[in-house]
C-alpha cells in the first residue's frame, strides 16, 4: 500500500466479511460520469493512483463545478506497482496526473523522468518540510501519513503487560512471537518501517537489530492486507480470522478506521500505537510527461492541494493534510495517534542505498 491508504477500505471491508482493495487489479472509477479522455480540449482528466485513493463524490462534483473538467479516476494496485506501470509507458502516459507515489519511492519516479514541472497554485499554505522537490516542482505534496507499530489494547490489558514503545522494546523477551510486519520488499509500509530501523541503529546497526528481531520471533508477510486483517489480532479482520499476533506494522490512522467502521461505535479505539516507532511517509502527485490535457492536470494539481480535497481526505483515505488551512476531523484527531518526532530518511538517501538495505534485509529475515 502506499502511504497510504487501504486502511479505510479493507477494515470496512473486513467488518462487512469481505476484502477490498487488495492486491494488484486495476479499474476504472469516474468522479461525475464518464467521458472520453482526450487532448488538450478534452473536459476529462484523468487521475492514475494506487488502489487506496479515495475521495467524495461531492468533492470531485465542486471541482467539476470550478474548472469545466470531469475527474477520471484508473486505480492500478499498489503504489510501486503502479509506478511501475508508468515507468514502463513513459511518454505515452495512461492519463494526465500520476498520485501516490511517497518519498520511499520518489527517486526512481523522478529519475525515470516521469513528471512535467509545475508548481502548484496554493503552495504557499503547504509546509516547507514536506515540499521534497521543491526547487524543481516535479512532484506536488498532497499528504502524508506515519508508518508506526500498532498494538491489540485488550491482549496487553489481558496480560498486564505494557505495549512496546520503542524499536529497542520489540526485541525484549517480553514482545517474543507478537510481532507481523510485511516484506519490506514487497509492501509500502514494510519498505518504511524497515527504512524507519534504518534512520534509529544506523547503516551499522540496522542489520543486528534485524538479527534480534528474528530471533525475537517477528513474522514477515507479502502485504498489509495480510498483515492487518489476517495476522493482527485487534483489527476487525483479525477477530474474525482469530490472528495470534498483537502488534503489527500499519499506520497511527489506523484506529480511527477501527472505530469509524464498527457497529456500534466504541467510545474508545480498539487498537493503540507506538509512537516511537514511526516512520514519515510523503505522498506526492505530478503531472505525467506527455500527459494529453495538461491544462486539466495542472487545475487537478491546484485542487489537490486546496483546503477542499485537503479537508476531505483524512476520513477516506486516513491521511493528514498538508494544507496549513485545511480543519481536520474530530473523529480522526480523537481516536489517531499524534507523532511528534517520526524517523525520516533523506530522499537522496533512500535512491542511493534502497536496494541494497531490502537486499540486506531479506538475506537477514526472509532467507
Amino acid at each position: 500500500m502506499s502511504t497510504t491508504k487501504k486502511i479505510a477500505g479493507t477494515v470496512a471491508a473486513a467488518a462487512l466479511g469481505a476484502t477490498a482493495l487488495a492486491g494488484c487489479g486495476s479499474s476504472d472509477d469516474s468522479a461525475s460520469g464518464s467521458g472520453p479522455t482526450g487532448g488538450s480540449g478534452s473536459k476529462t482528466v484523468t487521475l492514475v493512483s494506487h488502489d487506496s485513493f479515495n475521495a467524495s463524490k461531492d468533492v470531485l462534483k465542486e471541482f467539476t463545478a470550478e474548472t469545466g473538467y470531469t475527474v477520471k479516476v484508473l486505480k492500478s494496485g499498489d503504489a510501486g506497482a503502479a509506478l511501475n506501470q508508468e515507468i514502463l509507458t513513459k511518454g505515452s502516459p495512461r492519463g494526465d496526473v500520476f498520485f501516490g507515489v511517497d518519498n520511499t519511492l520518489l527517486s526512481r519516479a523522478l529519475d525515470n523522468g516521469l513528471f512535467t514541472p509545475y508548481e502548484a497554485k496554493g503552495l504557499g499554505q503547504v509546509a516547507a518540510d514536506v515540499q521534497l522537490d521543491a526547487g524543481k516542482h516535479r512532484v506536488t505534496p498532497v499528504d502524508t501519513g506515519d508508518i508506526c507499530i500498532n498494538y491489540d489494547k485488550k491482549y496487553f490489558a489481558d496480560k498486564k503487560l505494557a505495549p512496546p514503545k520503542t524499536f529497542d522494546d520489540l526485541a525484549k523477551p517480553a514482545y517474543k512471537d507478537l510481532l507481523v510486519t510485511e516484506n519490506a520488499a514487497t509492501s509500502s509500509p514494510g519498505l518504511g518501517f524497515l527504512l524507519g530501523t534504518v534512520a534509529t541503529y544506523g547503516e551499522d546497526g540496522y542489520q543486528d537489530y534485524w538479527k534480534k528481531l528474528k530471533d525475537n520471533g517477528v513474522k514477515v508477510v507479502d502485504g498489509w492486507e495480510q498483515a492487518y486483517n489476517e495476522e493482527f489480532s485487534g483489527s476487525a479482520g483479525g477477530k474474525k480470522a482469530k490472528a495470534d499476533r498483537p502488534l503489527v506494522v500499519s499506520y497511527a490512522s489506523s484506529p480511527p478506521v477501527e472505530v469509524l467502521y464498527a457497529d456500534p461505535q466504541p467510545k474508545t479505539a480498539p487498537t493503540g500505537v507506538a509512537t516511537g516507532t514511526c516512520f514519515r511517509q510523503i505522498e506526492f502527485a505530478g503531472l505525467l510527461d506527455g500527459a494529453k490535457n495538461e491544462a486539466g492536470g495542472k487545475a487537478l494539481l491546484d485542487f489537490l492541494i486546496g483546503k477542499k480535497f485537503q479537508e476531505d481526505m483524512p476520513l477516506n483515505m486516513f491521511v493528514s493534510p498538508v494544507n496549513k488551512g485545511a480543519k481536520v476531523p474530530d473523529l480522526f484527531t480523537k481516536f489517531g495517534a499524534t507523532v511528534d518526532k517520526p524517523t525520516t530518511v533523506a530522499p537522496d538517501e533512500i535512491a542511493k542505498n534502497r536496494e541494497q538495505w531490502v537486499q540486506s534485509w531479506s538475506s537477514l529475515v526472509v532467507k
